[in-house]
């Protein structure tokens, strides 16, 4: 009995020892993210929230205001909405097309018997083009008056539309900019294609089914995961859409480059204005970071609120039922 109870006492010391190191070991690898996640993440995020219920300019020290931005912006603020329509129509339309387009190129990308490597290239190329040239060169190409576009649309007697300078086609306009620019899904999509088992293909060839139901019951269940990726990743990429509006806009109103000159965001009309150019708009040119603030938290309530639904209607997405 003596020599038995010091070391069953024992044992627990040594597992609450082997535990404890085993903590800190994993504590140890987890450590870089959980810097990363608590200077770049966790701690914006809280001095936003902050910050909303404060007047702060930049240069003095904050007041508390409570609720006054808040009510500011959500009621007095009428470019809050405009700019929401504008960004939640991104996000419907040019996400679609985007991914449409981009598994289209793709599954063509594949089917190539010459030329493939070439195709892949070319595409790929408008991708690596920074977004301030890639806007100027489509503003040139788009120009309603002198744009070989519109030169090429009249020749063949179909409608020239203002583009950029149209409010009815400014979102279009921007569209297809980011069609243009679909490399990054071309990639995944490709390789996702690739990955698809031939095994597969070749069963339904023997079973005699059509080329839809090849794609329907081969293909799709097999890159849903990578379209859920794309579809999430672009919701998020669009909800931040800024340089390609702004860049848009002022060479479509002729001020690009004349720093004299003011410009308002969302050329023509405000149908390019988009919240994040809110939130530049009120943090850096009028200094009202409290109302920058509350329009950062709703824009990311909302892509939050999308990431959300997207991924709890994965199964939707990625089962036959």
């Amino acid at each position: 009995m003596t020599t038995t109870a010091p070391a069953a006492a024992k044992v627990p010391a040594a597992l609450r020892r082997q535990r404890r190191r085993r903590n800190l070991r994993t504590l140890a690898f987890l450590s870089p993210w959980l810097i990363g996640f608590s200077v770049f993440f966790a701690y914006p995020l809280g001095a936003t929230v902050y910050y909303s219920f404060t007047r702060y300019d930049l240069i003095n020290p904050p007041v508390w205001v409570g609720t006054r931005n808040w009510n500011y912006v959500l009621n007095d603020y009428p470019a809050l909405w405009q700019a929401l329509r504008n960004t939640l129509w991104l996000v419907v339309v040019m996400v679609t097309l985007r991914v449409i387009f981009g598994l289209a190129l793709g599954m063509l990308a594949i089917r190539l018997k010459s030329g493939a490597g070439l195709f892949r290239t070319l595409s790929y190329l408008p991708y690596l083009a920074p977004p301030v040239a890639a806007t100027i060169g489509f503003a040139f190409l788009l120009n309603p008056g002198t744009g070989p576009v519109n030169n090429l649309l009249g020749d063949a007697g179909l409608p020239q539309p203002g583009w950029f300078t149209d409010p009815d086609w400014s979102k279009p306009a921007l569209t297809l900019l980011a069609l243009w620019g679909i490399g990054d899904l071309l990639v995944i999509f490709t390789a996702s294609l690739l990955d698809v088992p031939r095994e597969q293909y070749e069963a339904a060839e023997l079973d005699g089914v059509g080329p839809w139901q090849k794609f329907r019951y081969v293909t799709w269940p097999a890159i849903t995961p990578v379209v859920l990726f794309a579809v999430v990743t672009g919701v998020i990429q669009t909800m931040q859409y800024y340089t390609q509006a702004m860049v848009a806009g002022k060479v479509a109103s002729g001020i690009i480059g004349n720093s004299g000159q003011p410009f308002e965001p969302g050329y023509p009309q405000g149908t390019t204005l988009t919240l994040p150019q809110l939130v530049y708009q009120e943090g850096f040119s009028t200094f009202n970071t409290g109302a920058a603030c509350v329009i950062s938290l709703i824009l990311f309530a909302i892509a939050m609120a999308f990431t959300f639904v997207l991924l709890r209607r994965r199964s939707g997405l990625l089962d036959d039922d």
